[in-house]
């Protein structure tokens, strides 16, 4: 049965506060420079075969750190700590990453409204809405990946009671930043949540951002407008990266296995509209976190690792959140996922292709209408991946198995599922006879007959050459 909450328990996740002040440091896991990554065989239940799923190591611990502001505990780094809430190791990884930081609050006269920046000449029009999603007047919390241009951004929201009638007895405020690249913005996460609670507690202190800006601050190009001239490049490597163990919960990979029991069998429908490059629009209340978390994960299900393969089509973006002020960037965007909380998206159909609501996955496009309804061999997938999920869990169980864990086997699944089909596809192509048969189909994993439209479709999109003669299959 599908899951119902829209909150996912290792999406309410923490990181491990600095030991206090009388408090000693935990010391740091050996370093095992020399592991790589190995198969790991699980055991697998009678009449069903064993899946390695491989496991990522990564190289060492992470150092500890004590109260003091620059102090490190455990290991010597080139550089001080002074921000509470990053780990040692991300602050001297990521260096120069950080393209502005910004304070948003919401005024009763004026709305929403950026009352602080570093720097002061970047342009931020339209970042204040993106930072403090609408409908969050509802809410106490939350956190919002956006697009900014080429940019990503991250933002903590946090609503504070007040006893103020200017105020109208609640105050509330985003503390967000903007990097070159979302799959970093995780790091600063919990700095963030303590930003933007200590800007409701003290308003008007922003020494801690000026701080962490003149520290982290990235060189801007010179393109006059304040923004990068391309976009981050998405593909193996950025999954490979996910894998890493230290990205586990607090980065958006952390959500594959909620996101795909939230949806059950349907994320067999959104993999197929995700490999198709359609447009889709996640519609949810606030709290959005959590939905942007989903608009990466339908991201993942159309990673393929065979070199060529879809370099001719369009890039599968990630928005994440957006509002109506993205509507004129939407109208020339071809292949997209993102999010929002504003129910008016669901009229403007000429800018989504697919728009689910919820659990809901609907297209007001007749072509499309097909590949809505799941079959036979769609129930399949799904029932061998959940399969492939038991296993795991009963060698962690069991075996006391460690090493690999559900992210990894979720992406590397639909890969895998991914690369089979476009690889069958290139050697029919390849061939004397470049005819794509019913048995070629069912060796992909696809339905003969109820997968004809999807590979039509798959065919025309990656601009592959082959017959498709698949016609009349009860007689064949």
């Amino acid at each position: 049965m599908v899951k119902q909450s829209d909150r996912a328990p290792l999406l309410d996740w923490e990181e491990i506060p600095p030991p206090g002040p009388n408090q000693a440091a935990p010391p740091p896991p050996a370093p095992r420079p020399e592991e790589g990554p190995r198969p790991v065989a699980h055991r697998a239940p009678k009449g069903a075969a064993a899946v390695p799923v491989p496991a990522w190591s990564s190289g060492g611990g992470t150092a500890a750190v004590t109260c003091s502001p620059t102090a490190v505990v455990g290991r010597e780094w080139d550089r001080h700590v002074p921000f509470h809430g990053l780990s040692v190791r991300d602050q001297w990884e990521e260096k120069d990453q950080i393209v502005a930081v910004f304070v948003v609050t919401f005024d009763t006269r004026s709305g929403n409204m950026i009352e602080w920046c570093r720097p002061h000449d970047i342009n931020l029009d339209g970042v204040e809405f993106k930072s403090m999603a609408s409908g969050s007047h509802r809410i106490t919390n939350d956190f919002i990946y956006f697009r900014k241009g080429c940019y990503f951004g991250l933002a903590c929201f946090a609503n504070m009671p007040v006893e103020s009638e200017l105020e109208r007895g609640a105050r509330m405020k985003s503390v967000g930043i903007l990097s070159p690249s979302y799959t970093l913005l995780y790091r600063y996460m919990h700095f963030l949540e303590n930003q933007v609670r200590h800007q409701l507690q003290c308003p008007g202190q922003y020494s801690p951002l000026e701080a962490f800006y003149e520290d982290k601050k990235a060189v801007l190009p010179h393109s006059g407008h304040g923004l990068v001239t391309a976009c981050p490049t998405w593909g193996v490597t950025t999954i490979n990266r996910c894998m890493h163990p230290e990205m586990k919960i607090t980065h958006p990979a952390g959500c594959m296995s909620q996101f795909i029991q939230f949806f059950g069998e349907q994320i067999m429908l959104l993999w197929k509209f995700a490999l198709l490059r359609k447009r889709l629009l996640i519609f949810s209340p606030p709290p959005v976190g959590v939905v942007c978390y989903r608009v990466y994960c339908c991201c993942c299900l159309a990673n393929v690792s065979l070199p060529g393969i879809g370099v001719s089509v369009p890039e599968l973006r990630p928005f994440f959140y957006i509002n109506v002020a993205d509507i004129t960037v939407l109208e020339t965007e071809m292949s997209y996922v993102a999010c929002t909380t504003e129910k008016i998206f669901e009229e403007k159909k000429e800018l989504y292709d697919v728009y689910i609501d919820n659990q809901n996955v609907k297209s007001h496009k007749s072509d499309l209408q097909p590949l809505l309804r799941l079959n036979a061999a769609d129930k399949e997938k799904y029932r061998k991946l959940s399969e492939q999920r038991q296993m795991l869990l009963y060698s962690q169980e069991v075996d006391g198995d460690c090493t690999s864990n559900e992210e990894d086997l979720f992406i590397l699944f639909f890969m895998e599922l991914n690369n089979r089909i476009f690889q069958t596809l290139s050697e029919v192509a390849g061939s004397i006879d470049p005819t794509l048969t019913a048995d070629h189909v069912r060796a992909m994993g696809l339905d003969p007959q109820d997968d004809r439209s999807f590979l039509l479709d798959l065919l025309e999109v990656y601009g592959i050459d082959v017959t498709l003669v698949i016609d009349n299959l009860c007689c064949s």
